[in-house]
């Protein structure tokens, strides 16, 4: 195995050791007996499908031969459920079979190809809050944000369905008589999908139903941490295919570690190769696909800002900020990581952001009224205390947080950190927790260069009352993001518009706009349908 090779079989290894642990079947050192789902609290994981001990490969069948593993509760650190996960014979299978199904669903008509998504949709709002509970419980999140990232993918469904009957290309005028100038959009083939452990639902969910209706299979790889997710999804669309005579591999999914993630991202019978996940990581699946001269759709990480100027309304940035930085725990790629205060209002901002951090209820997530849950895993927690021991080493203050929180649980307090320079090493960086840093400016020049000097450019926003700062704002002088917001949070993105970024964010478009053109190959036509042959640009070659 080469160095490029190990390095990236290195970053796909999973960031909880636990869930990875392999049981040997008659062996275990968990007990089916006291896994959550054994347990009349949590028997509705049943209604979605799934056992004390789930198969992790579906490629038309039900099959897998790689290791158990467990699935655990971010709240809780205990069990959920064990899947055995797929191995590379595995998905060299599922592989095969998709490409197979392809051939078959490539001459479907559009119209139909979004007739099924809209089955999909139907069949995802009937397990909605059942679905949104278990990636609570897996991932995580409380449970209004796991109901709304399943209805994320809901609405992608509604959206591929009206853009189902709208896939089109140009038709342009030809510069020679008799001949027509056209584009033809073809699907691309099977696209692979690989989703990260933060919101595997919905991002699964913008890629799956783009693919589908442009006429490709998809192969879904998602995160070692959710794999109950994958499966409870998967049984929902194998329904639906089911029920309308289509071959079953057209939406294959596999659970595994890196070695897995490495032979989806190597093979080049994979026509687009969607991924997720750290810009680490990313960087390093781009060079893999680009060797083998594939496509690939990256969306990376962000290391988002808000500006909010001397103008702005303090009410609604209090709101917004606190959404922004401690919603899903901090653990969204959009959410906020520097609050860039003008100095006129910067005191009162801080201050009444505290006041705001101190009622945030913080708890089991599938408890009513708990708007802040845990982190993922403890290697999350680990990585926000190492990112504390920096801030105090380069100078900052916490004026809010910066402690674990006792008990079961991966919980830490969300926290606040001011007197840092906006050039400071770990500001510089994204850290994946709840830790807003917060920057003082005087000038708004100074204060959009601040947003643009990170190597990220995903997600930014400006609060502000004054028309002529909006438009600096979104101008080729203003934020270089890909989204870039105007007195709103920088979480918190509608399925209509392209979600994505620049820079070490990726540079890919998934969800809404024209992100679909991704997820197809485009040739251009010229139709001579004169009895003449004249060329182009005037040659004359006789």
């Amino acid at each position: 195995m080469s160095m490029a090779v190990s390095r990236l079989a290195a970053a796909f290894r999973p960031t909880v050791s636990r869930a990875r642990s392999p049981l040997v079947l008659g062996a275990r050192t968990q007990s089916t007996s006291s896994l959550l789902i054994s347990e009349p609290k949590y028997s509705w994981l049943r209604e979605l499908g799934l056992k004390e001990e789930n198969c992790g490969v579906f490629d038309g069948t039900w099959r897998a031969s790689g290791p158990m593993v467990t699935s655990y509760s971010p709240a809780s650190e205990r069990a959920i459920a064990h899947v055995q996960e797929g191995s590379p014979e595995d998905l060299q299978r599922a592989i095969e079979k998709a490409r197979s199904a392809w051939k078959m669903w490539r001459d479907v008509p559009g119209p139909r190809r979004g007739e099924i998504i809209r089955q999909v949709g139907h069949a995802l709002r009937e397990k909605r809050t059942l679905l949104g509970h278990l990636l609570t419980l897996e991932v995580g999140k409380i449970a209004p944000e796991g109901i709304g990232e399943v209805q994320e993918y809901i609405d992608m469904c509604d959206f591929a369905v009206g853009l189902s009957r709208m896939l089109g290309g140009s038709v342009m005028p030809s510069e020679r008589p008799g001949h027509a100038l056209l584009e033809q959009w073809n699907p691309l083939g099977l696209v692979g999908i690989i989703t990260a452990f933060n919101f595997p639902c919905a991002v699964f969910g913008w890629n799956h139903t783009l693919s589908m209706v442009c006429g490709n299979c998809t192969l879904w790889k998602g995160a070692p941490s959710t794999p109950l997710t994958v499966v409870a999804v998967t049984k929902i669309i194998e329904k639906v295919l089911a029920a309308n005579d289509l071959p079953l591999s057209i939406c294959s999914a596999i659970c595994g570690g890196s070695d897995i993630g490495e032979g989806l991202v190597r093979s080049r019978d994979v026509n687009l190769l969607s991924f997720t996940g750290s810009c680490e990581v990313g960087q390093k699946v781009g060079v893999m696909v680009q060797e083998r001269f594939g496509k690939f759709l990256l969306e990376l990480g962000g290391n988002n800002a808000i500006i909010v100027n001397k103008d702005a309304d303090l009410d609604m940035v209090v709101r917004s900020v606190l959404f922004a930085c401690v919603g899903t725990a901090g653990q969204r790629c959009t959410t906020t990581r520097r609050l860039i205060l003008h100095e006129q209002v910067h005191d009162e901002v801080v201050e009444r952001l505290r006041k705001a951090y101190a009622q945030v209820k913080i708890g089991d997530p599938l408890d009513d009224g708990v708007i802040y849950g845990p982190l993922h895993s403890k290697k999350a927690v680990d990585g926000y205390l190492k990112t504390l021991q920096d801030v105090k080493s380069q100078g900052g203050t916490i004026a809010y947080g910066g402690k674990t929180i006792d008990g079961p649980g991966h919980f830490v307090e969300p926290t606040i950190v001011t007197g840092l320079q906006h050039d400071s090493a770990v500001v510089q960086r994204e850290t994946f927790a709840p830790i807003v840093y917060v920057l003082k400016f005087n000038d708004l020049d100074e204060a959009i260069e601040w947003n643009n000097e990170v190597e990220q450019g995903l997600c930014s926003s400006i609060f502000t009352g004054t028309i002529d700062n909006v438009f600096k704002w979104l101008g080729p002088g203003g934020s270089d993001c890909g989204i870039v917001n105007v007195n709103i949070p920088t979480s918190g993105a509608e399925i209509g518009g392209a979600f994505g970024g620049e820079k070490a964010t990726g540079g890919g478009r998934e969800s809404g706009s024209d992100s679909w053109k991704q997820y197809m190959r485009r040739s251009t036509c010229t139709i001579n349908y004169s009895k003449d042959l004249p060329l182009a640009q005037g040659i004359k070659f006789e």
